[in-house]
C-alpha cells in the first residue's frame, strides 16, 4: 500500500523561490511506486494550497495567477488520520481531498527551518522528515547554535552578538567589541539563511553599514572574525541521534570573499538551468588529505548530534588555508536541494535518500508514541472558585 506523502515548500522566507526548487526536486525523487505525492505550497502569506498545477515549474512564473487557480487547504486531525480539507467548498464540491501519512519539509528559512512548521505538524501528530521543533529552532538561531557548539568543545571562530537596537543605545561599546576581534569581520542576522543580509566589513564605516543591513532581517546580529584565506568545506549528515552517517565532503568555490545568494542560486538563472544548491560551483569530493577529511567528517557527526538534529542536514566548515585550522560555521537543517548531490557521490541515489527520510520520520513517530507525555488525572476535580490553587 502506498504512503501519502505531503511535500511542503514555499513559505514566507526570503528563500521562498529556492524552496520551490528544492520542493520540486524532492517530489521528483519520491518513488511513485511507493508514494502518492501531494504538493503543498505555502504562499508568502502563509496560506497553504494544493493542486496538480503545482507540479509544473512553469506555472510559478506568475504566482498571483497560479494562486487564483489552486485550492487553499487546511490540515485537520480526524480520529487517527490527518485529512486535507479545502478552505472553501461548493455545494457539490469535495469536502475532503485525501489524507496524509507523512510530510517532507522543503521549506528554507523563516517558518520552515525555525521550528514553526514542525510545531504545527506536531500538533497534528503527523510524522515529518527532518529536525524536530527544538533542534530546528536551535539550528536556525545561530546565537543559540554557537553557544551549544562552544559548550560541547567544537571549534568555532571568535564572535559576539548583540540586539540590533543596542547599536542605537551604545554604538561605541559595540564598536569596541568589533575592534577587539580585529577587522575584517562578518556581520550576519542570527536567523536567516542563504547569505541573506550577510556582509563583510573592513573598517568602522563598513561595519555600521553591514550592521544596519543585518538588523533589517533579525533582532539579533552576529559579528565574527573572518577566516582568511578561507576554504569552505561542507558535509551532509543523514540519520538521527540513534544512528547517523556522513557524506563525502565538498569544497565550494567563489571568486568573492563571501559566497552570497547570487553565487548559490542564480549562477545559472539566465540560462534557465538553475538547480538550486546543486548548481553552485563545487568540487566533490573535496581535495583534502585523508586525515583532514576524516577529522571534518567526525566534527560533522558531533555537530549533528549535539544539536539534536535528524533527517538530512548540511554542516558548513571554514578552513584557514594557511594554518589548516578547521572551524564549524553552521548547520543547515533543511539544506538547499536536500544536499542530494553529496549523497549521490556517497553511493546513495536521490530516491534512496527520500526513502531514508520517510523511514526516519516514521521511526521517530513510533518512538514518541511509546513515550509518556501526560498522566490520566484531573486536577480540576479538586479546584474551587476563589482558591489560590490546588497545589499542596
Amino acid at each position: 500500500m502506498k504512503l501519502n506523502i505531503a511535500v511542503f515548500f514555499g513559505g514566507e522566507s526570503v528563500e521562498h523561490e529556492v524552496s520551490i526548487i528544492t520542493g520540486h526536486q524532492a517530489i521528483a525523487a519520491l518513488d511513485p511506486e511507493k508514494y502518492n505525492v501531494i504538493p503543498v505550497y505555502v504562499a508568502k502569506d502563509r496560506k497553504m494550497y494544493t493542486s496538480p498545477l503545482l507540479l509544473d515549474m512553469k506555472n510559478y512564473r506568475n504566482l498571483n495567477s497560479l494562486i487564483s487557480q489552486i485550492t487553499q487547504i487546511d490540515l485537520v486531525q480526524v480520529d487517527q488520520n490527518v485529512v486535507i480539507k479545502p478552505v472553501k467548498t461548493s455545494l457539490f464540491g469535495k469536502k475532503e481531498l485525501g489524507t496524509v501519512d507523512a510530510a517532507v519539509l522543503a521549506m528554507h528559512g523563516t517558518n520552515g527551518e525555525d521550528g514553526t512548521i514542525q510545531g504545527y505538524l506536531e500538533m497534528l501528530k503527523l510524522p515529518y522528515a527532518g529536525c524536530d521543533v527544538i533542534s530546528a529552532a536551535v539550528g536556525q538561531d545561530k546565537v543559540l547554535q554557537k553557544h551549544i557548539l562552544h559548550d560541547n568543545g567544537l571549534p568555532i571562530t571568535n564572535w559576539f552578538w548583540v540586539y540590533g537596537h543596542e547599536m542605537d543605545e551604545h554604538p561605541d561599546e559595540v564598536l569596541r567589541k568589533v575592534r577587539k576581534l580585529i577587522y575584517p569581520v562578518i556581520v550576519k542576522p542570527a536567523c536567516t539563511g542563504s547569505s541573506v543580509g550577510i556582509s563583510i566589513a573592513h573598517n568602522d564605516e563598513e561595519y555600521m553599514e553591514a550592521f544596519e543591513e543585518a538588523r533589517q532581517h533579525d533582532f539579533k546580529v552576529i559579528t565574527e572574525k573572518v577566516v582568511k584565506p578561507m576554504r569552505e568545506i561542507n558535509a551532509s549528515v543523514l540519520g538521527d541521534c540513534f544512528s547517523a552517517r556522513v557524506s563525502v565532503l565538498e569544497e565550494v568555490g567563489s571568486s568573492n570573499e563571501l559566497l552570497n545568494f547570487k553565487d548559490k542560486y542564480q549562477s545559472n538563472a539566465k540560462s534557465g538551468s538553475s538547480q538550486g544548491m546543486a548548481s553552485t560551483k563545487r568540487i566533490v569530493p573535496a581535495p583534502l588529505d585523508e586525515a583532514t577529511t576524516e577529522y571534518i567528517q567526525k566534527l560533522a557527526l558531533q555537530t549533528f548530534k549535539v544539536l539534536g538534529a535528524s533527517g538530512v542536514c548540511r554542516i558548513d566548515f571554514m578552513m584557514d588555508a594557511e594554518t589548516k585550522t578547521i572551524y564549524v560555521n553552521e548547520i543547515n537543517t533543511i539544506p538547499g536541494s536536500l544536499a542530494f548531490y553529496l549523497w549521490t557521490e556517497s553511493g546513495l541515489t536521490f530516491p534512496q535518500l527520500m526513502d531514508e527520510l520517510v523511514r526516519i520520520a516514521l521511526d521517530r513517530k513510533r518512538r514518541r508514541d511509546r513515550m509518556t507525555f501526560s498522566y490520566d488525572t484531573n486536577l480540576l476535580e479538586t479546584y474551587s472558585e476563589g482558591t489560590k490553587g490546588v497545589k499542596k
